[in-house]
């Protein structure tokens, strides 16, 4: 006899992403099984195999739904205040609320990486996160432009990667949970205008 419940869901697909991303949060992406996606989601073992084909397949969809979560809120950032600084705390925001997709989305070993929908929302991500370092460096700066939008993403990305593993003991103290206020010191401190 099998305890494996039929397919009724309204939304499986979105249940499934759902599923995974709770699970990642809690054990990280090695973590994940198609099986326990199922339980958690409360459909049948098969369920998530006929969306997503195979765990990579299922860890693409968590990388471009976070590429294309994490391009909305650079593009925000940049039309509600204008500043590339706030657009780079947006960022380190980002990764502190969506921790799971965060974790997926910078290891391309996991899923796959040249997947049409993970090109287009990463290619949305980079124009959001690159398209405000002219306002640094100059709309005319040409080849420093690209050095200033790889330096500019390294310092935004590495914050909140060491923020999230908790290796800024020293911030801490000063910001206790704040990682924006933290963030926003770290960037001011090298571009202070």
């Amino acid at each position: 006899m099998t305890t494996e419940r039929p397919y009724h869901h309204g939304d499986l697909r979105q249940a499934v992403l759902s599923a995974a991303v709770d699970a990642i949060t809690e054990s990280g992406p090695a973590g994940v099984s198609l099986r326990d996606l199922a339980r958690r989601a409360g459909v049948s073992h098969a369920a998530p195999a006929h969306h997503f084909g195979d765990k990579a397949g299922l860890l693409t969809a968590v990388a471009a739904e976070g590429y294309a979560l994490l391009a909305d809120a650079l593009h925000e950032a940049q039309e509600r205040t204008g500043s590339y600084r706030e657009v780079g705390v947006a960022y380190v925001r980002f990764a502190v609320e969506h921790r799971a997709h965060f974790a997926v989305m910078f290891q391309p070993g996991l899923y796959h990486a040249s997947d049409p929908a993970v090109a287009a929302a990463r290619g949305r991500a980079d124009q959001a996160l690159t398209g405000g370092v002219g306002a640094i460096v100059g709309e005319d700066a040409g080849p420093d432009r690209h050095l200033a939008s790889i330096g500019a993403w390294s310092l935004v990305h590495g914050f909140a990667t060491l923020w999230l593993n908790g290796s800024l003991g020293s911030l801490d103290e000063r910001f206790g949970d704040d990682s924006e206020a933290a963030a926003r010191a770290v960037v001011a401190s090298l571009f202070p205008t």
